[in-house]
């Protein structure tokens, strides 16, 4: 049974199913604000960075070699053209060579050149390095099923000056740092998102479909398209037998292969799903809870209260206001 809760149906045109369900999810990752820092490390060298929760780490190194280490695993070698991506933000440490001092980040000195971009230059002046550094927040509530699934570390590596992407975008952001333009820390956040679900999607693509939890929900033919329509139209009143019949599969056929493929209930994962956009809404607008209730398909705002804290663990007031002190 759905929601009774849930706003009575409407007449409405009918939204073609996407052909791109996971662009959609990849929309819920909401990147805000990034910090950049052009980093000259000369060997021998090591940088330690701490654990920060929220915030995903991207290093490219656009020069030279050096290597990666995160805690409790082997160091890795990064060589010119490569990127990593920290998806959680865990403590790790970067060096010119295995075995080379690392000197936490709060003790390595940067010239600011504002408010969040940085010039960095350290080391003991031999072979020069260049590594390029963004720090990227996210919404931890939005992002952690994704996040989730995202081993410690992805590691990209292209050739430099090969013309791809990834060269493109990096000499397209250190352009918009060196300049400060109105609205380079907008251009660089937009062009950050492009590295990181670039990472993302590379990822998907390497591993075996059994490794890709949920995300293999969204290629699949039946599953992916009621994902799809729910995502573009959380207000309606899905019902188990309205998604089969719009994906064309019975009503316990559809409802047995999407708990089994997704890992809940189809119902489940409509209200996580209206509660999560219903979270963004909270932090980035200040409409009413009464307008924010309805946007995500209930007619009553008690009854949004009520299924809003039962999912989130508080109410929705308790989250604008934290997100307002912060």
């Amino acid at each position: 049974m759905n929601d009774p809760q849930a706003v009575p149906p409407r007449i409405e045109p009918e939204l073609p199913p996407s052909s791109d369900p996971l662009g959609e999810v990849l929309q819920l990752l909401r990147l805000t604000g990034v910090l950049y820092c052009n980093a000259e490390l000369t060997d021998p060298w090591g940088i330690e960075l701490p654990r920060l929760p929220g915030v995903m780490n991207v290093e490219v190194v656009t020069s030279g070699h050096c290597w990666i280490e995160l805690e409790g695993k082997a160091p890795v070698f990064m060589p010119e053209g490569s990127l990593v991506l920290i998806p959680r933000g865990n403590r790790h440490i970067l060096r010119g060579k295995p075995g080379d001092k690392a000197t936490p980040l709060e003790e390595v000195p940067v010239e600011r050149v504002g408010d969040r971009f940085e010039n960095m230059c350290f080391g003991g002046g031999g072979r020069l390095t260049q590594v390029t550094y963004y720090g990227v927040r996210f919404d931890p509530y939005l992002a952690e099923r994704l996040i989730r699934l995202l081993p410690d570390m992805l590691h990209l590596r292209t050739q430099v000056n090969d013309g791809s992407w990834l060269q493109s975008t990096i000499r397209f952001i250190a352009q918009e740092a060196r300049q400060r333009m109105p609205g380079s820390e907008t251009v660089i956040t937009r062009l950050a998102d492009i590295l990181v679900i670039q990472a993302i999607r590379t990822w998907i693509e390497s591993v075996r479909e059994e490794e890709r939890g949920w995300i293999a929900a969204l290629h699949d033919r039946h599953i992916g398209k009621a994902m799809s329509l729910m995502h573009r139209q959380p207000e309606r009143e899905w019902r188990v037998e309205t998604l089969a019949r719009a994906v064309g599969m019975s009503r316990s056929g559809f409802s047995a292969r999407f708990t089994a493929i997704v890992g809940e209930p189809v119902l489940q994962y409509l209200t996580a799903l209206r509660m999560q956009l219903a979270h963004r809404e909270l932090r980035e607008t200040s409409d009413t809870l009464a307008k924010i209730a309805e946007r995500v398909g209930y007619q009553s705002e008690p009854a949004f209260n009520r299924a809003f804290r039962r999912v989130v663990g508080m109410p929705p007031g308790a989250v604008r206001k934290l997100h307002a002190q912060h």
